[in-house]
């Protein structure tokens, strides 16, 4: 077993056990509070640049599946975790959870008190930091805190969107979606292709003419990492959607994004929503969901004037928005309504999207006829 350390940007020192990969690695230490699904949370392309912390005590006892995968692989920069199950047992387990990090390129460490961690997090907001193998002398740990202080994640949206564009057809197609990716998890795309959606994924540096000429009935705009206001290529791509009239629905960043091509405003929040049980109200439905979540930025509701649109979700446990519903006919949610790990209560508005685009094609084919 080789010792290492968790090294915040605060001279936080945590020390534990190295798994996976053994390498140095910085990147900016988040907490996800999920307690299973842990899978799908490491597959998730939104977590790139960052070192994910598990606030669940043990994690890998049912071990990886060839099913529960949310991207090709994992790009986080880190894996910190309380206990790590060596010997998982599940009837779909394939490998273990430290197999699957070495595989992947992934450093881990094991050991860590995630409660005070999560502690120091919560009061301080997410913090840069290092997993460094080995025991760094004083001088080392120094020059490993410039580095950390030094870190920023850069571009992560062009590093997890897909090379080239890929179509993948369904049976009995009711509609043609163009997902715009920014980091889509797979189950975005299973739930369209689910529900009679034969979709096309684009590159996050596609052109929206290039969209727009294919003529979808309707246009996906996805998760993905970062700040979005480093988007501005893609923001400015997204204003020009608006005036095709062709539907939209944005989920995350893609909820972000658009809210910034609409006129609003997005922050950073202090340590994020990462996790599957965030208490989400559809304000027209009045009607609370548990929902899955994974951001550190928020679009703000004093950005939504009546002119844009309204918000018509918010979180309960701190009212930030988590959707909105533009006077264009565009909707976004900040949650995940694919879930992929978590609960799936929101599934209704893939359901809604779909029918927005029936009804949109409906009218096209009655004015043609007319």
């Amino acid at each position: 077993m080789q010792k290492g350390i968790l090294l915040l940007k605060d001279g936080t020192v945590f020390k534990g056990i190295i798994h996976g990969k053994p390498h140095h690695s910085i990147g900016e230490v988040v907490f996800n509070t999920s307690m299973t699904g842990y899978q799908e949370i490491l597959t998730d392309p939104s977590y790139a640049g960052q070192i994910l912390t598990m606030t669940y005590p043990l994690i890998g006892n049912y071990g990886i599946n060839h099913f529960d995968y949310e991207s090709h692989g994992s790009v986080v920069k880190g894996f910190v975790v309380r206990e790590m199950c060596s010997y998982p047992s599940n009837f779909r387990c394939d490998k273990t959870l430290d197999q699957f990090l070495e595989e992947n390129n992934i450093v881990a460490i094991e050991g860590i008190d995630t409660r005070a961690l999560t502690k120091i997090l919560r009061e301080k907001g997410s913090l840069n930091g290092a997993i460094i193998v080995g025991e760094p002398t004083e001088s080392e740990i120094a020059s490993y805190l410039k580095e950390i202080d030094e870190y920023t994640i850069k571009e992560p949206v062009y590093e997890v969107t897909v090379g080239e564009k890929e179509t993948h057809v369904c049976d009995n197609t009711k509609c043609r979606v163009a997902l715009y990716d920014f980091g889509f998890k797979r189950n975005i795309l299973r739930s369209l292709v689910r529900r009679g959606c034969e979709v096309t994924v684009y590159p996050a540096s596609t052109s929206a003419e290039e969209i727009i000429k294919t003529c979808p009935d309707g246009i996906m705009l996805s998760n993905g990492p970062g700040d979005p206001k480093d988007c501005k290529d893609i923001i400015e791509n997204i204003k020009k959607l608006f005036q095709s009239g062709i539907p939209m629905f944005g989920i995350c960043l893609g909820h972000q994004l658009t809210a910034l091509a609409m006129g609003g405003d997005t922050a950073k929040l202090k340590y994020g929503h990462r996790g599957t049980n965030h208490p989400v109200k559809d304000l027209k439905h009045d009607r609370t969901y548990i929902t899955s979540q994974n951001h550190g930025y928020a679009v703000l509701a004093d950005s939504i004037s009546p002119e844009i649109g309204e918000v018509s979700h918010i979180n309960i446990n701190d009212d930030t928005v988590e959707g909105v519903r533009y006077n264009n006919g565009v909707f976004t949610v900040q949650f995940h309504p694919e879930a992929s790990s978590g609960a799936m209560d929101t599934g209704y508005l893939f359901d809604d999207f779909v029918s927005l685009m029936v009804e949109k094609k409906g009218r096209s084919k009655k004015d043609a006829e007319e």
